[in-house]
């Protein structure tokens, strides 16, 4: 049964559909790993025991009388503490939420719950999600797989910690500026950032609404594509047949391969001679548009998270990790006109974006340009944290300043992943894509 814990979503849900697994059997199999895991607590803010045994044995009983959901019915995911959960505390990682505890599930946890999939708790994030690192000293740092002293990633950290370690099959998170992918990538996972808009965020506690977006981090790029149809509530994309053969791939320069530390960008190189090798066709790529866009993030992002969370903050100060509340406060005097004047921009950029690539299967890049940094030293450098923080999210942040679909997949390096975006709303043709390439570089 402990292997039960390193199989993907999807190897799941066959063997449930087959009768050789028990969602009981299973789901117990995961609750007495993450209670008697060492990092539970740091990985976990809520273990939601009955919920989830009560959601197995209507699995088991699905699947015993052949009335299954879907190909994940009785597979145990986590979620992200931001996600609404009836009855139980979804604070957003930040103690200015404390004892916050919706009646009512968020859209996409009702949609997973549709689906039969079991709800195992909640996982621990940064504050508000306004952090690329994962370090929260406020409630819990999560761990990372690859250094017990480096952080995970974020802000979904307890998601990405949550599948590594063995505790869930699968992790829901959110992404605004690269809070799936980099956390994935750090964790040598699958993460991918829908398009905005594409999932509903009605039950999720916002940071930058229109940028938010909700996304899987999983084991495959096939549990990504089940992960999409059920928190969408619609049918998976097929991904048989799926080849790199004839391929074209736009490998971007404008900003993204800047600054780059030696390991990400050796095993970047390596993974794309593989794509090249399996028959995919890479031509380097400029954007200028990128190149504008990059310093229009800190009034778009900024901005619209302090509008949101100002009043909430200024009441009680104290109660945010320092480096956390001085970025949101980063935001507190932006003129409206610029802000409007900012999006208008942008979405021309977008435009002029997406004819520039719309010849290619997805544009790559490196998923992060560094490595996950050390937890401690982030604690006592303010400029080190200022540093590691701005360039984590700096690669993935194109693919919500674009507007568009974006996934990561592990390289086969430690901590270092490889990003493709695709078009907006396009998940399904880019989730072939990357089913593609995983065979490439698996």
């Amino acid at each position: 049964m402990q292997d039960w814990l390193w199989m993907s979503a999807a190897d799941l849900g066959r063997g449930i559909g087959a009768g050789q697994i028990d969602p009981i059997a299973l789901t117990d199999t995961y609750l007495d790993a993450i209670d008697n895991h060492e990092h539970s607590a740091r990985i976990y803010s809520v273990v939601t025991h009955d919920r989830a045994r009560a959601e197995a044995r209507a699995a088991s009983e699905r699947a015993s009388s052949g009335q299954r959901r879907g190909p994940l019915d009785g597979v145990p995911i986590s979620w992200k503490d931001l996600v609404d959960s009836a009855g139980v505390a979804t604070e957003a990682g930040s103690k200015l939420l404390e004892g916050r505890t919706p009646a009512r599930d968020g859209a996409v946890l009702r949609n997973a719950t549709a689906a039969g999939l079991v709800c195992l708790g909640k996982t621990h994030m940064s504050e508000l999600a306004f952090s690329g690192l994962g370090l929260n000293p406020m409630t819990a740092t999560p761990p990372c797989i690859n250094d017990a002293g480096a952080v995970p990633g974020g802000s979904s950290s307890g998601a990405a910690a949550s599948v590594a370690f063995g505790l869930a099959a699968c992790g829901v998170g959110s992404d605004t500026g690269g809070s799936v992918r980099i956390p994935s990538a750090w964790n040598d996972l699958v993460g991918l950032k829908t398009t905005s808009g594409r999932l509903s965020l009605e039950g999720v506690v916002p940071l930058a609404a229109k940028f938010d977006t909700i996304g899987p981090l999983c084991r495959s790029v096939e549990d990504a594509a089940l992960m999409l149809a059920v928190l969408g509530g619609g049918a998976a994309p097929d991904l048989r047949s799926a080849s790199l053969r004839g391929m074209r791939f736009a490998a971007l320069q404008t900003v993204v391969m800047e600054d780059m530390r030696e390991t990400p960008l050796a095993a970047y190189h390596d993974a794309v001679k593989r794509l090249q090798d399996a028959g995919a066709d890479v031509t380097p790529l400029d954007a200028p548009e990128v190149d504008e866009a990059m310093p229009m993030s800190g009034i778009l992002f900024t901005a619209e998270a302090y509008g949101t969370w100002g009043p909430v903050i200024e009441a009680a100060p104290d109660r945010m990790f320092g480096p956390i509340r001085d970025r949101f406060r980063s935001g507190a005097d932006a003129r409206a006109a610029d802000y409007v004047a900012a999006w208008q921009r942008l979405d021309q950029l977008r435009a002029d974006w997406a004819v520039r690539v719309a010849g290619y299967d997805a544009v790559i890049m490196p998923t992060a340009a560094n490595l996950p940094p050390d937890a401690k030293r982030l604690m006592e450098d303010g400029s080190y944290y200022l540093t590691e923080n701005l360039l984590t999210l700096r690669n993935t942040r194109v693919g919500n300043l674009m507007g568009v679909s974006s996934v990561t997949l592990p390289t086969g390096v430690p901590s270092c992943g490889i990003m493709f975006c695709g078009a907006s709303n396009g998940e399904e043709r880019l989730l072939r894509v990357a089913r593609a390439a995983e065979a490439a570089l698996t």
